[in-house]
């Protein structure tokens, strides 16, 4: 094969070819006499390969994945992908726990956060006192970065506003249910971006769509991955 027929399967220039094949994503390809490139179905295997993982890893992981097999280092592509599937697995447990958050959130509220009056602004007692927590947890939940209250410009201290609070209490409800402190700061991050949970729910359904597409992702890699391994192997 030459350079044209595996670019012309996928779209893409003969250009790009060569560069995967110069930065390790393809196996070195045979010359002829007069230089020219000569592919194999190898290479074809190879390129349907990497290009798969690129949507399931990214362009940085499907790199590495792909020269650590060419290095013959098959157990380093695996942890790559390994660690894949890991971020995967956080990721859907981080989307379940702030679905789960914003329900209970909204069931104690009974409206949301955002539908509620304003409960004005609460010194660090007073919503210690209101959660039946310390000072202390609430100063500790700032230095995770899940509180970031605003400062009295004359004495300097913390005051939480109504987003504040909010965050103060999905905190506190996700740390009940046993989640650890930078965990919660990724929920309460995603809540904080999104607005409220009203424009958050929104939010969630894209985010749940984009890892179902990046979980089939992974599965078809492993297939491509799958059939290229199968041809090496065959081959050696």
């Amino acid at each position: 094969m030459r350079p044209a027929d595996l670019a012309r399967e996928h779209g893409i220039s003969t250009q790009a070819v060569r560069n995967y094949e110069r930065d390790g994503f393809l196996p070195p390809a045979e010359r002829t006499r007069s230089g020219y490139r000569i592919y194999t179905e190898v290479h074809a295997a190879a390129l349907r390969a990497y290009l798969s993982l690129v949507p399931a890893h990214g362009h940085a992981a499907s790199g590495r994945i792909m020269t650590a097999l060419h290095d013959d280092e098959l157990d380093d592509a695996l942890m790559i992908i390994d660690r894949g599937h890991n971020q995967l697995l956080r990721d859907r447990e981080t989307l379940d726990a702030v679905r789960r958050a914003v329900g209970h959130l909204t069931a104690e509220s009974g409206a949301g956060p955002e539908h509620s009056a304003d409960p004005g602004p609460r010194t660090i007692g007073e919503l210690a006192h209101q959660l039946s927590v310390t000072p202390a947890t609430l100063r500790k939940w700032e230095g995770a970065g899940i509180l970031v209250p605003a400062r009295d410009p004359v004495t300097g201290y913390r005051v939480f506003r109504a987003g504040d609070i909010r965050d103060a209490e999905l905190a506190h409800l996700l740390r009940r249910g046993g989640y650890q402190l930078d965990h919660i700061a990724t929920v309460v991050q995603q809540i904080r971006t999104a607005g409220g949970t009203d424009t958050l729910s929104g939010a969630l359904d894209d985010w749940r769509r984009k890892l179902t597409a990046r979980g089939l992702a992974m599965l078809d890699a492993s297939t491509h991955l799958s059939r290229y391994l199968g041809l090496v192997n065959r081959g050696t």
